[in-house]
């Protein structure tokens, strides 16, 4: 179904980015343009004939602008109904001109509250009345109305014109879709604001998380489990999803579980780090004054279980640690960095076995992650927290043992405190000379976990430390970890029973150190 043919246009945006020259374009077809304020007078200042929306209404714009299409003159031009004979005699009763065209784009609502200068009375001014109205109207009467809410439609929409002089319904109704989105997020933004300003609760009443289609998967954890990626709108700063894929084939479900995973490790880490993640747990990490002897550390970790691996590092990925990682025998699937520099993207993407088999993701500078809150879905409904991102101050740790660690010890402490809690609960880790060596992953019991740990570090848990996502039910952890050679231990304490894991510690020799704070990951 074709729209009646485009006569007039209606145009009041916000963003004037492609407005000039799509405005010249629909001149050029012969089409009446009606704007209002600051955007007719800035298409008056390209050259282009303008009829101004106050005049054909004779109702002048007032209150700083705030009334300005507000008429029903405007709306009935909008909503009139072309396959009906009593709207058009409506329309000529009141001497209504149709508009088959609306150019409508929002105040920036969001832009304005994003700047910490912004005061109350400013953002209120920013919330638009009139726009939405003018979209809304324009989406609902989409079989006979054209709705841009974005100058990347300007083309298509006058590529149809120019063809037809009117739009294909298919258009239409994607334009529609898009345009309800458009007042649907632009409402969410500011009823956000107004429970952020009000602080009703951290968690409020009703939560709506806006999302947005990314990709479709070719499936999810399984073969035979469709599955999609969606970004969250209101994320701003690096992510995975933000990241821009430089190299590979398609991300699957879990390369994007496990990537953000190894992310979320070296994020948090100030100096060189590479972590290494193989369903979803580290099996290696690292850190250095090198990001290439981070990323040789980080394999050597658990070498049997790196092999098909993912990788995150917090550093620019340069042709040292390109041959780090290409190192033969080894096989990595997908790699999420700062950035990558043109000799090690010729590395990663040209020796034989890798080439368009490594995704290679570039998520741009890293800071603290963006989001905040974390989100877990359950059957029929969301579990909703603040996420564990936030470090702990070593101020609050404290010695729980007769002998203090070593300088060198503190950092090993401080480096393995900052993975496990990126491990499945129950966790245990040893490090040793600033790697993960040991791992402990999701057992049911913690001595169970302390075993495995030990078992995966061998000879390397002599002279390791370990960490312990939560506290230590029984002191028999303690007296295994001490006869592996294990040199100091850190754990958040809490247990009715540390007095007595604390006294293993003293009796072994080997320093305790309490932070006070658990770590779970279900």
């Amino acid at each position: 179904m074709q729209s009646p043919p485009i006569q007039r246009a209606l145009i009041s945006t916000s963003d004037k980015f492609g407005l000039a020259a799509f405005a010249q374009g629909l001149a050029a077809a012969g089409i009446a343009i009606y704007s209002t304020g600051g955007t007719r007078r800035h298409l008056e200042s390209e050259g282009l004939t303008v009829l101004d929306v106050a005049d054909y209404t004779g109702f002048p714009e007032m209150m700083d602008g705030r009334v300005k299409t507000l008429h029903p003159k405007v709306f009935a031009g909008i909503l009139c109904r072309h396959d009906r004979a009593d709207d058009r005699e409506a329309l000529a009763t009141h001497a209504i001109q149709s508009f088959e065209l609306v150019v409508v784009n929002l105040y920036p609502f969001e832009e304005t509250i994003g700047r910490s200068e912004t005061t109350p009375a400013e953002a209120i001014e920013q919330i638009d009345i009139g726009g939405p109205s003018l979209v809304r109207a324009a989406a609902k009467n989409h079989l006979f109305v054209t709705i841009a809410t974005h100058p990347n439609q300007y083309s298509s929409v006058l590529q149809e014109i120019t063809d037809n002089g009117c739009t294909s319904l298919e258009l239409r109704r994607q334009l529609a879709t898009a345009a309800f989105q458009s007042t649907a997020a632009y409402d969410r933004a500011i009823a956000d604001y107004f429970t952020d300003e009000g602080n009703v609760t951290d968690f409020p009443a009703t939560l709506d998380v806006r999302l947005k289609r990314q990709a479709v998967l070719r499936y999810g954890e399984n073969p035979h489990q469709p599955a999609a990626l969606y970004r969250q709108l209101e994320i701003r700063g690096p992510s995975l999803v933000a990241a821009r894929q430089l190299n590979g084939k398609e991300l699957s479900y879990n390369n994007l579980l496990d990537l953000d995973s190894a992310l979320g490790i070296v994020r948090l880490v100030e100096s060189p780090a590479v972590a290494v993640i193989k369903h979803n747990n580290p099996c290696g990490a690292a850190t250095a004054e090198e990001l290439s002897v981070a990323a040789r550390r980080a394999l050597d970790g658990d070498p049997v279980s790196a092999f098909g691996s993912v990788l995150g590092l917090n550093r620019p990925v340069d042709a040292e640690t390109a041959e780090v990682l290409v190192t033969p025998g080894q096989f990595i699937e997908a790699i999420v960095a700062p950035d990558f520099s043109t000799d090690a993207l010729e590395i990663l993407t040209t020796k034989p076995k890798w080439r368009n088999n490594v995704r290679l993701m570039q998520v741009g500078q890293l800071h603290e992650s963006p989001s905040k809150r974390h989100f877990r879905s359950l059957e029929g409904g969301m579990l909703v927290q603040d996420a564990d991102v936030d470090s702990d101050p070593q101020d609050d740790w404290q010695v729980a043992t007769q002998v203090e660690p070593s300088e060198s010890v503190w950092t090993e402490l401080a480096f393995s405190w900052s993975i496990v809690r990126h491990v499945k609960s129950n966790a245990i880790l040893l490090c040793r000379e600033g790697a993960l060596c040991g791992v402990g992953a999701g057992q049911m019991s913690r001595i169970d976990a302390v075993d495995i740990a030990i078992s995966k570090a061998a000879e390397r848990a002599s002279g390791s430390v370990l960490a312990s996502d939560a506290f230590f039910p029984f002191p028999d952890s303690i007296v295994k970890a001490a006869e592996a050679g294990v040199v100091a231990i850190i754990q958040p304490g809490g247990s009715r029973k540390d007095e007595e894991v604390i006294a293993a510690s003293n009796e072994c020799g080997v320093p305790m150190v309490l932070t006070g704070r658990r770590h779970f990951k279900h």
